[in-house]
């Protein structure tokens, strides 16, 4: 899987010395001597950003951060054309890993755009060739702090990892997307959703609804009472009263019921947190 990386192992970068990391860290977040412009993080305060969450990149491993195993889109290298446009529309990813056999055969990742370009938006050309689209994907062990892996993502300006076992094996992906977020919060890009309504009725009795939905506010919307437990009054979004359900952070597409005939759909989460789920009412079609 060594030659994926074109030489360069991600591996053996996080073996540098302390030294060479601490003086990465200073040009990034202190400044150099020569350098005029206040540190990152004063820049940081300035526009109220979370400063607090730079620690994060000194101590976060790349295994809290990682898509497991289980909830990674990968597509063989002998899919068709029209699959690998379903593929893309399916999942709403712009980068997908591609692999040969298994996952723990990883070749590199396909992008969206080189489909575009070299085949249109339609994918209507039939001169396809997987491997010629083919960029490289960096290797990262589950271990490796964060900050190390931002920094390999960002010199090799690739932007894709995959996290490998110590058999050699897939573990989980990260993007370089996933990381920054450790430290200045969820990204929002032109494909989410710009209005900051909590929720939207898709049709009668089945809503979208943002994870961060005051519970309180949900319910008054619905006229039911989905939190009766009054030792768990410290929940106060929908996405904390679903964690609480289930006893854990749900998949994508996983539904779970409620005592009352509910049911909450995760249409978008990743391991840390509940994103956007679809509610449904008792009574819905």
């Amino acid at each position: 899987m060594g030659d994926i990386i074109e030489g360069s192992s991600i591996a053996a970068h996080s073996a540098h010395s302390d030294d060479d990391d601490k003086g990465f860290f200073s040009r990034l977040f202190g400044g150099s001597k020569s350098d005029t412009s206040p540190p990152l993080t004063d820049q940081m305060e300035t526009a109220n950003l979370p400063t607090g969450d730079l620690r994060n990149l000194y101590t976060m491993r790349v295994e809290d951060v990682a898509v497991p195993r289980a909830d990674i889109n990968a597509v063989p290298i002998d899919i068709s054309l029209p699959d690998l446009i379903s593929v893309f529309r399916e999942t709403g990813n712009t980068r997908l890993p591609v692999y040969v056999e298994t996952l723990d055969q990883p070749k590199g990742f396909v992008h969206l755009k080189d489909v575009a370009l070299k085949h249109g938006f339609n994918g209507g050309t039939t001169n396809f060739d997987m491997e010629h689209m083919l960029r490289p994907i960096l290797f990262a062990p589950p271990s490796m702090k964060i900050g190390v892996l931002l920094q390999k993502m960002q010199a090799d300006h690739i932007h894709m990892a995959l996290v490998i076992d110590e058999y050699g094996g897939v573990d989980g992906l990260v993007t370089i997307e996933d990381l920054v977020e450790q430290v200045l919060g969820e990204i929002s890009d032109e494909h989410d959703k710009a209005d900051d309504a909590h929720w939207h009725e898709e049709r009668p009795g089945v809503y979208l609804v943002q994870a961060r939905t005051p519970l309180t506010e949900f319910e008054r919307f619905l006229g039911t009472t989905l939190l009766n437990d009054p030792e768990e009054e410290e929940i106060d979004t929908l996405g904390g009263l679903v964690f609480m359900l289930l006893g854990r952070v749900p998949a994508k597409g996983e539904i779970i019921p409620h005592p009352s005939g509910y049911e909450f759909e995760i249409v978008d989460a990743d391991p840390r947190r509940i994103k956007r789920m679809r509610v449904c009412r008792p009574d819905a079609s």
